[in-house]
């Protein structure tokens, strides 16, 4: 619930002259919103409305000289009216008048979200702006400018200023998402909700004037919501802090990063865009490899890996997938994909194919894949799954119901989760088809499993939970 509060402001912040840890972003008891309206459709409007959304336990202090209340709520003509130490600061003003806002108000806030752009993504006097910035982070840790700011189904705090009707907001989950860019992460977002995927928090930190994504790994790999970081790079501020950041995470959880700016032309876009200075491809591929980090080649890459950690799969102990299935074509397809990811769809040994032959009609085909034809029936897909992954043979399955067979039905997807889970070993549906496909992959969602569409999306989960296998590393 939306409220204000009265109290008096502690003189510890004053005593401070820096906040080092950004802990309090993620778990904040005020929020002010700066440039606060009752204007409908305006971004400050839609901050307050997605803080209300998502009820946001602690207190919202609207400030704007314009108004003595918005929406039932006191606002404050600036933030050292306000009687309460605020927590966190959200920035919805011109970028000329944000340094000073900051500045005044530096003994009575602890962070600050700068969602407004016109910084060094915008020239030369940009760039002043966002240097008188950078130098007040010596007081005031500062997310942005030229962001979304922070989604947090954990503190429950969104700041992201698309309304919910334009863009989804994910459920609570266990994945954690850091982008330099706003709308790459607004639209994983839409995308990972569309899919029934969870989120513990989502940061967009758009041109780091001071927080950046090794203060966001730092904070993360000790977080105990999440289970998986997934990240967005353009440029990254300081090799070394990030390398020892990322693989310190990655030690404890997967870390997956996906990296735009690759060539000449893409890094100038990425300049215009965040006012990042993107580097060579080369070297942020050898970082990403001393640090553990999964490099993620792209967009597809990037969602398929979201679904298949936001479900919660467990990293694949090796590269050897089974495949089952009751469509011979698409099974095909699957065992071509694997080749091309490096996995291993490999036969059964002899001892697996003899058991197999004892418990399925005479007339299939025991091999990998598994095809169970036009025959197939729930229990026979679930004693397949549990058979094959037994042992030590496979490390991951890749299951592809089609639904043509009429004795497969609803049951189905509780079948194989039931067998996944008693497996311990990570299990990717494969379904594609139309309208009546499509309507069943709800089922498998709601029992925790990831759907997809496509051969080559599924094998594309697949190779990144390959990929993920947590090694400790030595400090970097």
């Amino acid at each position: 619930m939306l409220q204000s509060g009265m109290t008096e402001k502690s003189d510890r912040k004053k005593e401070m002259t820096r906040v080092s840890k950004p802990d309090f972003f993620f778990s904040p008891r005020t929020v002010a919103i700066v440039g606060a309206t009752p204007v409908k459709g305006r971004i400050s409007n839609i901050i307050l409305e997605s803080l209300r959304r998502i009820g946001f336990p602690g207190r919202v202090f609207p400030v704007n000289p314009k108004y003595s209340s918005i929406e039932g709520m006191d606002c404050y003509p600036s933030l050292t009216d306000i009687k309460e130490e605020v927590d966190v600061a959200v920035f919805a003003v011109p970028a000329a008048l944000t340094p000073g806002l900051i500045r005044d108000a530096r003994d009575d806030i602890k962070g600050a979200v700068v969602i407004s752009g016109g910084f060094a993504e915008a020239g030369a006097e940009g760039i002043t702006l966002e240097n008188e910035l950078r130098g007040l982070s010596s007081s005031v840790r500062i997310i942005g400018p030229n962001c979304m700011g922070i989604y947090d189904t954990v503190s429950r705090l969104d700041t992201f200023f698309i309304s919910f009707e334009r863009i989804k907001r994910p459920q609570k989950g266990r994945l954690s998402i850091i982008s330099q860019s706003g709308s790459f992460a607004v639209t994983a977002m839409d995308e990972l909700a569309a899919e029934g995927i969870g989120v513990a928090r989502v940061v967009s930190y758009g041109n780091k004037a001071d927080m950046n994504e090794a203060d966001c790994l730092e904070f993360l790999a000790d977080d105990e919501h999440t289970g998986a970081v997934a990240v967005y790079i353009e440029s990254v501020s300081d090799g070394r802090r990030f390398v020892a950041a990322a693989a310190a995470c990655s030690a404890k959880k997967p870390v997956l990063a996906i990296k735009v700016g690759k060539t000449a032309e893409a890094a100038g876009a990425a300049r215009s865009h965040t006012g990042a200075i993107a580097g060579r491809y080369e070297v942020y591929r050898a970082a990403f490899k001393k640090a553990g980090i999964i490099e993620l080649g792209g967009y597809e890459d990037f969602i398929s890996a979201c679904k298949a950690y936001g479900m919660g799969l467990p990293s694949a102990r090796g590269r050897r997938v089974m495949i089952i299935t009751d469509g011979g074509g698409i099974g095909v397809a699957l065992a071509d994909a694997c080749a091309w990811a490096r996995l291993q769809a490999a036969p059964l040994p002899k001892e697996l194919h003899d058991e197999m032959k004892k418990t399925v009609p005479s007339y299939f085909a025991v091999s990998n894949p598994m095809d169970l034809t036009g025959s197939a029936t729930d229990g026979l897909f679930a004693d397949s799954l549990e058979k094959t992954m037994a042992g030590d043979h496979y490390d991951i399955a890749i299951v592809a119901p089609m639904w043509g067979p009429p004795a497969l039905s609803d049951n189905l997807p509780k079948l194989i989760a039931d067998k996944a889970r008693k497996s311990g070993k990570p299990v990717i549906i494969c379904t594609p088809g139309g309208e009546f496909t499509r309507s069943r992959m709800e089922l498998f969602r709601k029992q925790g499993l990831p759907v997809f569409l496509t051969p080559e999306s599924a094998v594309k989960a697949a190779m990144v939970l390959a990929d993920g296998k947590i090694t400790q590393r030595a400090p970097v």
